[in-house]
């Protein structure tokens, strides 16, 4: 049973990392951390639609959560203060979601479990929803992808290339609001913007250009799955946090290896 747990919180894992490798390299060469916890946080806000509704939760958080990333991209081509709106938004999104989610009872116990994640209960439903979601964001990444390199490396580029700098941070800001709904069950609301940072921001110590960058995002964000799952049935603790844990390990792991000089690391690598 423990096995089957394991290995079906394994598979969910590996298939949001899939989604959060490639889109979070975009969140960091972007300067998105931000804009990605408001939309994470604005999950929760809609957990409570979906309740209200009758909708179900991956549908409540995908409005919410697109709505939310629109509303932000509209405010930054306004030319608005992103750090301060940003902040107040995201908050706010956690704030009003928390207090309509108390309306519902039955909820209140579970709300642990929206907030951090509860990988070990995934089912097979629940995996062909976070794989499908996450090959859809892959593939949307995929197609888009020297598109939406040349737009983060400069806009006027973008331009002169016959790219819309305006369609491809759409496509950023729809791959975002995908990836909220389907990790909302794995890491949670709190926890889904270190998912697509931490992974991200330790492969840009090693890669060598941006197509490496997102392969290691993706293994790295695998690595951290396995070495959290491990972690959480070995002493206990919750198993999203732990995921998140054992990225930020690993965070420090690839910074610490980067800063040995070439030599001194080829030496070691031959030993």
């Amino acid at each position: 049973m423990v096995d089957d747990l394991v290995t079906r919180a394994t598979l969910a894992g590996a298939g949001l990392s899939l989604a959060t490798g490639p889109l979070g390299c975009f969140v960091v060469w972007r300067r998105m951390a931000y804009f990605g916890d408001a939309t994470a946080h604005a999950a929760i806000l809609g957990v409570a639609l979906a309740l209200a509704t009758d909708l179900p939760v991956t549908v409540g958080t995908l409005i919410v959560a697109l709505a939310m990333a629109l509303t932000v991209a509209g405010l930054a081509s306004r030319g608005w203060a992103m750090d301060t709106t940003l902040g107040v938004l995201s908050h706010s999104a956690l704030a009003f979601g928390l207090v309509a989610v108390s309306y519902f009872p039955t909820v209140r116990t579970d709300l642990s479990a929206w907030l951090f994640g509860d990988i070990l209960m995934v089912g097979r439903a629940d995996l062909a929803l976070i794989w499908g979601g996450a090959a859809l964001v892959a593939a949307l990444i995929a197609w888009r992808w020297q598109a939406l390199l040349t737009a983060t490396l400069n806009e006027d580029l973008a331009h002169a290339a016959g790219h819309a700098p305006a369609r491809e941070r759409l496509v950023l800001v729809i791959a975002l609001a995908v990836v909220v709904a389907v990790a909302l069950k794995v890491v949670g609301a709190l926890l889904i913007a270190a998912m697509l940072i931490i992974p991200a921001a330790s492969a840009r110590w090693l890669a060598k250009s941006p197509e490496s960058m997102a392969g290691l995002a993706v293994a790295i964000g695998v690595v951290s799955v396995v070495a959290g799952l491990q972690l959480s049935l070995w002493q206990d603790t919750p198993a999203g946090p732990s995921i998140i844990v054992a990225a930020a390990a690993i965070f420090a792991l690839t910074g610490a290896l980067s800063r040995l000089p070439a030599g001194r690391l080829a030496g070691r690598r031959r030993g």
